[in-house]
């Protein structure tokens, strides 16, 4: 491979990486701008409060009565954690089915740990 080859096809490596980081760049400038303009929903409670008076919540699947009982996930936020199994029937069949729901505080990962 000759000298000038290389020349051009280094100049061809640099055009192309520096147009894709512009591309990157654009990107993540949309992006942080998406970010400011989406406003995140405060918390209507404190964390203090949650741990005082929160309760299990009832919760109904397919007619058989299951309870979420009041947890705080490892990633900070709070609410309601429901976990079992149940039947539901399909054609007159009874299936097994396996239950897990979440019911997360929305906004309450980023209250302040007390």
């Amino acid at each position: 491979m000759n000298t000038k080859w290389k020349v051009e096809q280094a100049f061809v490596q640099i055009r192309v990486y520096s147009w894709m980081i512009r591309v990157v760049l654009c990107v993540s400038a949309v992006k942080s701008a998406k970010e400011k303009s989406m406003a995140k929903t405060s918390c209507s409670v404190t964390r203090a409060e949650f741990r005082a008076h929160a309760k299990a919540v009832k919760v109904e699947i397919n007619g058989v009565p299951m309870l979420a009982e009041v947890k705080e996930f490892s990633t900070g936020s709070f609410g309601w954690y429901l976990s079992g199994k149940t039947a539901i029937e399909i054609d007159g069949k009874p299936v097994s089915v396996q239950v897990g729901a979440n019911l997360t505080v929305i906004g309450s990962k980023e209250l302040p740990k007390e």
